[in-house]
């Protein structure tokens, strides 16, 4: 029987395995690595040229640190994160290693990601509510809502980890009503990628 079990465990792997190969997951996962890694290399080049021959950067991130109440940050931080992720996270986790207190800010900042996230999941649901919204945006978010649709929990996880704008993730979840108690479970990873962004960014200030 614990044969069989195991058998059946093993076989239904290889079907997950060959349905991900055949809808193009893993070929997708390593042209979203690559993208990634674009945008990352070329934060971390801007932010070594400005700060050799344009000005401090650590000096640049006290003086926000001091103008700035950490309130009034995560705020807008948390209001990026809800709409579109407007403004790059790189930059507050840059913020965060100036801070009083770098791995408390960090994990809030992770922390208003992951209820940004969460807003925009219901922002998502609230489309569907609103048919020429849900026209509009069902066009222009419609490679994120395929993708959703065809692999569910494994792209939320790929949106958390890597710098793809996590709110349109979250909303095309919610458009196409995937699993609320998943999506939380899946976007815990949000922590992970704050924490991991962390080790280079806090290196490079």
């Amino acid at each position: 029987m614990k044969k069989k079990a195991k058998s059946g465990k093993k076989s239904h792997i290889r079907l997950l395995h060959q349905y991900y190969k055949y809808t193009g997951f893993y070929s997708f996962i390593f042209k979203s690595l690559k993208k990634a890694a674009i945008p990352l290399l070329l934060f971390l080049a801007v932010i070594f040229i400005v700060d050799h021959f344009v000005l401090n950067i650590e000096d640049m991130l006290k003086v926000i640190t001091t103008k700035f109440a950490p309130g009034q940050v995560l705020g807008i931080f948390f209001t990026s994160e809800s709409l579109l992720g407007i403004v790059p996270p790189e930059l507050f986790i840059a913020w965060a290693g100036k801070s009083s207190a770098p791995f408390v800010y960090l994990t809030l900042l992770a922390a208003a990601s992951y209820a940004g996230g969460i807003v925009s999941y219901f922002i998502g649901i609230g489309i569907t509510h609103q048919k020429k919204v849900h026209d509009l945006l069902e066009n222009k978010l419609a490679k994120h809502i395929k993708n959703t649709r065809k692999w569910g929990g494994f792209l939320i996880i790929v949106g958390a980890l890597l710098p793809i704008p996590f709110s349109m993730t979250s909303i095309a979840s919610g458009i196409i009503r995937f699993s609320f108690s998943s999506y939380l479970i899946f976007a815990l990873l949000r922590f992970a990628r704050f924490y991991l962004y962390s080790l280079v960014i806090f290196k490079m200030i």
